[in-house]
């Protein structure tokens, strides 16, 4: 089934001439050499790139995870590239959902409880939570699953209870870490078929993997080598099929 390309919204993400270095011993490592890169609001992107291309650390960037040892980062317009980790914490927090490919999961708590975390530290009142947190859960085929714990479900369900909790806040980005690397082919096809949804519903979703078949289901794919950015394009069709999300 192909699907519809939708049309890019305001910049959510404004990267210019950014740079990473990590010193390893008496040695230094150049993670990030001048990246310079822009992502508009209902974008579905890809990150690519082989072990040691920079990937990882241009997710934890955009993530809000590290800040660049220079360069600018502006997102939603704020410079984030000065901010303490309080002011990093609280754009992770209310700004970006993050799907990572290990679920992170709270083993003892239910989905609904899993879902709840970023309301209960964004301050959102218990009665609230419990509305958005089951809504969410609703949102990803998993309304009947409210109070299973991980363990009581299959690893792709573990996985949409992940992307629901990313999704619970309403965040400006669903920032995916190899979201289906965990899952068989069967299972991570329905996942990336709920991307997909989730993408024709107006979000923007970055996905970061080394699989190609993978990054064919975006829309516009970001190929990282030695530090740099090696090309960026868009993915002219996509045959993503939006399947049943039960």
């Amino acid at each position: 089934m192909q699907t519809s390309l939708r049309t890019p919204g305001p910049l959510v993400i404004d990267i210019e001439n950014i740079t990473k270095e990590y010193v390893m011993g008496e040695e230094i490592i150049h993670a990030l050499r001048g990246v310079t890169l822009q992502i508009r609001r209902n974008e579905y992107l890809a990150i690519m790139g082989p072990s040691g291309s920079g990937k990882s650390t241009l997710m934890n960037m955009l993530g809000c995870l590290d800040t660049p040892s220079s360069g600018r980062y502006e997102f939603n317009g704020k410079n984030v590239s000065d901010m303490d980790g309080d002011e990093l914490a609280d754009i992770r927090n209310r700004e970006i959902g993050f799907v990572f490919q290990t679920f992170n999961l709270l083993p003892r708590s239910t989905s609904l409880r899993n879902v709840e975390l970023p309301l209960i530290y964004a301050g959102i009142s218990p009665e609230e939570r419990e509305v958005r947190a089951a809504q969410a859960l609703a949102d990803v085929g998993l309304g009947d699953r409210l109070s299973h714990k991980p363990n009581e479900l299959s690893g792709g369900q573990r996985q949409r209870v992940a992307v629901a909790r990313a999704l619970v806040n309403n965040p400006s980005i669903i920032l995916a870490d190899e979201p289906t690397g965990n899952l068989d082919s069967r299972t991570g096809e329905e996942i990336m078929a709920l991307f997909e949804s989730l993408y024709q519903k107006g979000n923007t979703v970055i996905l970061v993997t080394h699989e190609p078949d993978i990054a064919a289901h975006a829309r516009r794919n970001v190929h990282l080598r030695d530090g740099v950015i090696e090309s960026d394009s868009l993915v002219e069709r996509a045959t993503v099929a939006v399947g049943a999300l039960s």
